[in-house]
Parts: C-alpha cells; sequence; structure tokens
C-alpha cells in the first residue's frame, strides 16, 4: 500500500503527464455521490495505462527505493 502512495504521490508531480488529465484525476478522488467520479478515475487509469506505460513503470520502481 504504501509504495503504491509513493507512486501516486510521484505521478501526480511528473511533468510528462498533462494537467488535464491530473485534474481529471483530481475530480475522480472527491467524494461526489454516484458513478461519476468513478467514471473519471476509470477514464484516467485507461489514458494512463494506453500511453503513458512507461511512466508508470518508472514510477512504479522509483517508489521501491
Amino acid at each position: 500500500m504504501r509504495r503504491m502512495l509513493r507512486a501516486v504521490r510521484l505521478l501526480a508531480r511528473d511533468g510528462r503527464i498533462p494537467k488535464p488529465l491530473r485534474g481529471l484525476a483530481a475530480f475522480g478522488l472527491l467524494p461526489i455521490p454516484g458513478p461519476l467520479d468513478e467514471l473519471a478515475l476509470l477514464v484516467v487509469g485507461a489514458i494512463l495505462w494506453l500511453f503513458y506505460r512507461r511512466t508508470l513503470h518508472e514510477a512504479w520502481a522509483a517508489s521501491a527505493a
């Protein structure tokens, strides 16, 4: 769990990920009732997995230390 939180912290500050995408992720973390916030997180996760896979891998490897 701690490693995942460190990786997320690294990704939040990574300049290679566009600010609108980080903003959508922040919107997904809001406690909004209904499925809208979960949908936003699914969209962000899919975009990150498809287009920023190397960045995700680098953040995961860096969080191991």
